[in-house]
């Protein structure tokens, strides 16, 4: 176990005037901040290295740009599980009461009224 040097040692003086030598201090890439490099460290505390880490992988996620999303309920087509009645916007069924699950996106036909899926035209499902 290593003791502390004596405040009489000489030896703890000159490290006491190593950290004041400005030859040994570093500025900090992240604040700009004056530090006293120890090894290979390149930040002044934590928070900068973690705000470094940030930086670096912040573009990896997306740079895509996402428009303003909008409810598709009003354009999905609807399908109850239990007795099959299609529906455009309407999630729970009429006649059975229970949640319809989601077929896709589609609108009304124009020759007959009834709902229909993109999906369904053409033939995916």
């Amino acid at each position: 176990m290593s003791q502390r040097p004596a405040l009489d040692d000489p030896s703890y003086h000159n490290d006491r005037e190593a950290l004041d030598d400005p030859s040994l201090k570093k500025s900090c890439p992240i604040c700009g901040g004056q530090f006293v490099s120890i090894g290979r460290r390149i930040y002044c505390s934590a928070t900068c290295k973690h705000r470094a880490y940030r930086r670096r992988h912040q573009g990896l996620v997306s740079n895509a740009i996402v428009g303003i999303s909008k409810p598709r309920r009003n354009i999905s087509i609807y399908e109850c599980p239990s007795c099959g009645v299609h529906e455009l916007g309407i999630q729970r069924c009429s006649d059975c009461g229970v949640f319809m699950t989601r077929v896709g996106i589609g609108g009304l036909c124009p020759h007959c009224d009834e709902p229909l899926a993109v999906g369904e035209l053409m033939g995916e499902i």
